[in-house]
């Protein structure tokens, strides 16, 4: 089947200034999409947009002053804005307050993308957009309990953070699509070979990075591959979460729990500032 023609399309990936991110944004731009490169280094983004041939743009997810800034970017630069890919994320070892009082993997991986999503609401539907938000099969040991996710304080689990912030991704997913119509979705890259390990423990980041680890670990171009799909694919996708490219039916209740839905996006609302955004 030939590539889908995606001329005209304006396509916003985060999380691109390297790993599952860059390569989804070479693979777009060769579709013939606009495709605006979102990354945390200036470096590195500005590096991947010239490759690939896209627009950079810079914000730190552990801010929400640079979310907001990007928000207004995107909407000052593009009329419309086909697809969202929600893709920046990671985990890091020790519990991190960000300056805006949020545990650091909780705010990156969850908060600060619902943030840009809220923002941008108004041209998604306009342009009639889909989501595609970047997910992690750890959701399904993870736990989400409210009360403790954000804490500036208490215990705290590297592989435990990660996986209640992709939950809240899973949970939002389908949460958005009842409340505003758009199709989203939510999907498992695979284990992929990228810089969201660089804090893993005992060095396992350098390994998993090396040629050592191709047995083991899918490289990014392959890891980009579902994003891509995701973002073009006419099949029925709306609010679900894959594996890779499997539709998989929810391994962990709280990813159908309709009230914790409510709640988490209630407070995600006024975490962020974004109340009333989408009803």
């Amino acid at each position: 089947m030939a590539a889908q023609d995606l001329s005209g399309k304006t396509v916003v990936v985060t999380g691109a200034s390297s790993g599952i991110g860059a390569e989804a944004a070479a693979k777009l731009v060769a579709r013939g999409a606009t495709v605006a490169v979102v990354g945390r280094s200036p470096e590195r983004t500005a590096e991947v947009a010239a490759r690939v041939g896209a627009e950079s743009f810079i914000a730190d997810f552990a801010r929400f002053d640079e979310v907001r800034k990007l928000a207004d970017r995107l909407l000052d630069r593009y009329p419309r804005i086909d697809v969202l890919a929600n893709n920046a994320g990671g985990a890091w070892a020790k519990r991190t307050v960000t300056d805006d009082g949020n545990e650091l993997t909780f705010q990156v991986n969850h908060l600060s993308p619902f943030l840009l999503t809220a923002l941008l609401l108004d041209r998604l539907v306009q342009s009639q957009a889909r989501v595609v938000n970047t997910a992690s099969m750890t959701y399904r040991m993870a736990r989400l309990d409210l009360d403790t996710v954000n804490a500036s304080t208490g215990s705290f689990n590297q592989l435990g953070a990660y996986g209640a912030a992709k939950l809240a991704t899973i949970i939002c997913t389908r949460e958005l699509a009842r409340r505003t119509g758009l199709i989203t979705v939510a999907f498992h890259p695979g284990a992929v070979a990228t810089h969201v390990y660089d804090n893993a423990p005992l060095g396992l980041g350098a390994f998993i990075r090396s040629p050592l680890s191709r047995p083991f670990f899918l490289r990014a171009d392959k890891g980009a591959d579902p994003l891509v799909h995701f973002a073009t694919t006419s099949d029925e996708i709306n609010g679900r979460y894959f594996h890779r490219f499997e539709l998989e039916e929810p391994r962990n209740g709280q990813a159908v729990d309709a009230q914790l839905a409510q709640r988490l996006w209630t407070m995600s609302e006024e975490i962020t500032g974004t109340a009333g955004s989408a009803k």
